[in-house]
């Protein structure tokens, strides 16, 4: 018996698995270079989020369309790569659909056939998806950030998925054995007579090919993700479980500044005194954030986990009046970043080295930070609930508290409201001669 085929699978498999294996390593590196953020509370509620969030689509039929046609794709390519364990048990062993010998042949037929059920109806909302974003050109996928790699990256991903679907629809096709079974074979049949002319040893050729490259497109897909925006299909099960569960509106206190303004309201406080040597009492090296590893990890995950769907851009007021900001570029902006600091960090020991750039300034503008409402539209219409937003505030944080770098209207109310206790110019004492008039 030839076991070259075998072998040279076994060197393709592990070769796939080990390079996949190697980028979440380094995902999971360039996640940790934020800051640490401790995310213990509500595990009931944050596995129900998972659930309904990125297992059930919920946030994604909120647009019926694009959310019904995202629902087959995700379904029918999950359910579809279940096939995969038998192609690898084949492979692996030299068998042919090893499923026939383990299972009755009918529930064989109908698990097969649900497949080409799926395989067909993803080709067609993939399709549909492409002629979105390629023909009739949705706004959100215009954007000036969606230029170049963004807008080939959402190409390519599309022709991975019908090249893949073809393939499997063409293996089964020139299939004979399992043509023969005529059971299963319920997309496939209408495809069989197209191979019709050729011998039994073509066949069996068209087949083996088809059978090779659908499976080896499958590893180059795996790996592909690393570098996609579709590294979501993995991301957002994390991203939506450790996602905001307070209030929208709600913004957390920074503790040494609350300790701050404690001290300057407590009548008895001596400002004098000795703070005691405690790591709750020391403040911060850094106010907010200028560049990706002042960020939370948290932050950093939902660069990675961004789909670039432009929903978050579409629903924001600001983006929507003509301004700079959109919340979509932030996410990518971040991801671009930390993918640079990453590559530092590769090429330099494993140890990252003043490249004399940050976040701030090169790859996000305080035009587009300061044109933000905080309205939390962007947060609201993420479907693997992302919060451009915490980045946004984190960034002011920054240009407010470490470089006095806040717009003149803003340092006018800050004024106004340490020197009249309100934000308006005028003295305490005339605060309420508006009820005279």
């Amino acid at each position: 018996m030839n076991y070259l085929p075998n072998i040279l699978f076994a060197i393709i498999l592990i070769a796939g698995i080990g390079y996949f294996a190697r980028n979440v390593k380094k995902l999971f590196r360039n996640i940790k270079l934020g800051k640490d953020k401790d995310i213990n509370d509500n595990k009931s509620q944050r596995w129900k989020n998972m659930a309904m969030i990125a297992l059930g689509q919920s946030k994604m039929v909120k647009r019926p369309v694009s959310g019904f046609f995202h629902i087959i794709v995700y379904v029918g390519f999950v359910i579809i790569n279940i096939e995969v364990l038998e192609i690898i048990i084949d492979g692996l062993f030299g068998t042919h659909r090893i499923g026939l010998s383990i299972l009755p042949e009918s529930l064989y037929g109908f698990l097969i056939g649900t497949f080409e059920v799926l395989a067909a109806l993803v080709f067609i909302a993939v399709i549909i998806f492409w002629i979105r974003r390629n023909v009739i050109k949705l706004k959100r996928f215009m954007s000036s950030e969606m230029s170049g790699w963004p807008k080939n990256d959402g190409n390519i991903i599309l022709y991975f998925e019908m090249v893949l679907m073809t393939l499997f629809l063409v293996m089964n096709a020139t299939d004979t054995s399992f043509q023969a079974l005529d059971s299963g074979n319920i997309i496939s049949q209408y495809i069989a007579p197209l191979f019709s002319g050729l011998s039994e040893n073509s066949l069996h050729l068209v087949e083996r090919s088809s059978w090779w490259l659908h499976i080896v497109g499958i590893l180059v897909f795996l790996n592909y993700l690393y570098y996609s925006k579709h590294l979501h299909i993995l991301l957002a099960f994390p991203n939506t479980y450790y996602g905001k569960l307070t209030p929208k509106g709600q913004f957390p206190n920074n503790d040494a500044v609350t300790k701050e303004v404690k001290l300057m309201m407590d009548p008895d406080a001596d400002p004098y005194a000795v703070p005691a040597e405690d790591e709750a009492d020391v403040p911060p090296a850094k106010f907010g954030a200028s560049d990706v590893q002042d960020l939370s990890w948290l932050n950093l995950l939902n660069a990675y986990s961004c789909t670039e769907c432009g929903r978050c851009t579409s629903e924001c007021p600001a983006n929507l009046t003509g301004k700079k900001l959109s919340p979509r570029k932030i996410m990518m902006d971040t991801r671009d970043r930390l993918e640079e600091v990453g590559k530092n960090i590769d090429a330099n020991n494993g140890v990252f080295v003043d490249d004399g750039k940050q976040l701030l300034n090169d790859y996000i503008t305080t035009e587009e930070l300061w044109a933000c409402t905080s309205c939390n539209a962007c947060v609201e219409a993420c479907p693997i609930s992302i919060d451009p937003l915490n980045i946004i505030m984190e960034m002011r944080n920054y240009l407010v508290m470490e470089q006095s770098a806040a717009p003149m209207e803003l340092n006018n109310m800050m004024t106004n409201i340490e020197n009249n206790g309100a934000p308006w110019p005028y003295n305490q004492m005339d605060r309420l001669n508006w009820k005279d008039e």
